[in-house]
């Protein structure tokens, strides 16, 4: 509970001041390719340290990782409204706060994530999982909404105010935390190369584990698009900058919403039914957001996309978290992360360009049209149509 709180008020801070870089952007230059420059540029770093980052965490104490990476993304943060308050904030400066932060995200999510099996029993990830969903969920309501009501009310500078409030908070729930976070280490370290190729070769072996990070790459990258893409989609019918944060909102709704049925679902459903629905949900989402009058409608329809959300997080992340072993989690979870982090920047530098060039119709055509071949590339595939759940599989031979 305490590793879940702190990520929550965490979640809620980042929800708060990420929905504002773009807005910010798009105020100060009226142009959506630097606005999705901002976006893309935080996930870089993903691409860039996630295999090393993933070996240093098999070798360091995981819970003194996360609260470096808490007061160093504080003082990136707060350096936003400090910058705007002394009239200096240039578009340079929110694009280096961006990589900064990406840079400590890859440290502090593969850190938590290895962390996570210490704290909860392998029977209970599942439900873990859910809960995780459920926070982030409701850090997608009531961070938008504070954050985009801030903007417009108070000042431009206060979103991201709340943001490095939040990471204090964080910051106190991982050193209250009494658990053992540092690895266990079966032998002594070997070269950084052939340790992060041994957690990649483990990926590689396993056909579900495998094919599920290379669908998750093509989805975040059509997620990474979708923020920017409503964004232009509301404002072009007239939204301010809170009825954004609404938008949003609507769609932490469907998230949280999703969550609490999540685990239910994942119950009654098999692995791959699963994931197709997820998926196929937000195949048919995408295109109906050209037929929404105005934000109600737009944040209904991103519920609906979102509601089933949690459910594909809940069912790939505790298949994996369950099959890994302890001395591998840091090295496979940053592979994984590899390929599903790996096409974010290219879907978020794409919607800009395509919005710029394009229009917001073409847009969202492109990106429905590409979770349409998803989906029929999930529909298709054997492993992920035929998987069991580990614990599923253990408690089977045990009976």
């Amino acid at each position: 509970m305490l590793l879940w709180s702190g990520q929550l008020a965490t979640n809620v801070g980042a929800q708060a001041s990420g929905i504002i870089y773009p807005i910010l952007i798009l105020a100060l230059t009226s142009s959506p390719v630097q606005a999705s420059w901002a976006t893309a540029l935080r996930m870089v770093p993903y691409l860039l340290l996630s295999l090393p980052v993933g070996a240093l965490i098999d070798r360091w104490d995981r819970r003194r990782v996360m609260l470096v990476c808490h007061a160093a993304r504080l003082v990136a943060v707060v350096s936003v409204p400090l910058a705007m308050a002394m009239g200096v904030l240039t578009i340079a400066h929110i694009y280096l706060v961006a990589i900064v932060e990406g840079a400590l995200h890859v440290f502090f999510n593969i850190a938590e994530t290895a962390a996570l099996p210490r704290v909860v029993a392998p029977r209970q990830l599942p439900q873990a999982t859910a809960q995780n969903q459920a926070g982030f969920a409701a850090a997608a309501i009531v961070g938008p909404a504070v954050g985009s009501a801030l903007y417009q009310a108070v000042g431009r500078g206060f979103p991201f105010v709340v943001d490095a409030a939040s990471h204090l908070l964080g910051a106190v729930a991982v050193w209250k935390l009494r658990t053992s976070f540092a690895p266990s280490r079966e032998r002594q370290p070997r070269p950084l190369r052939a340790e992060v190729a041994e957690g990649m070769r483990w990926l590689w072996q396993q056909r579900v584990v495998r094919d599920m990070a290379l669908v998750t790459s093509v989805l975040n990258g059509i997620n990474a698009a979708l923020p920017l893409l409503l964004i232009v989609l509301a404002q072009e019918r007239g939204a301010s900058a809170a009825q954004i944060g609404l938008v949003f909102s609507l769609g932490g709704v469907g998230a949280i919403v999703g969550a609490l049925l999540g685990g239910v679902i994942a119950r009654q459903l098999s692995f791959g039914h699963a994931i197709l629905l997820s998926v196929g949900v937000r195949a048919l989402c995408i295109p109906l957001l050209l037929l929404c009058p105005g934000p109600w409608t737009l944040g209904a329809v991103y519920a609906l996309a979102s509601l089933f959300g949690p459910l594909y997080d809940v069912v790939q992340f505790s298949y994996r978290i369950a099959l890994i072993p302890d001395t591998l989690q840091g090295r496979v979870n940053s592979s994984f992360r590899l390929f599903a982090f790996l096409l974010n920047p290219v879907g978020a530098a794409a919607c800009g360009w395509l919005l710029e060039h394009g229009g917001s119709g073409w847009t969202t055509a492109f990106f429905g049209a590409l979770c349409v071949l998803l989906a029929l590339a999930v529909r298709w595939d054997p492993a992920i149509r035929h998987a069991v759940h580990p614990h599923t599989r253990v408690h089977e031979v045990g009976a």
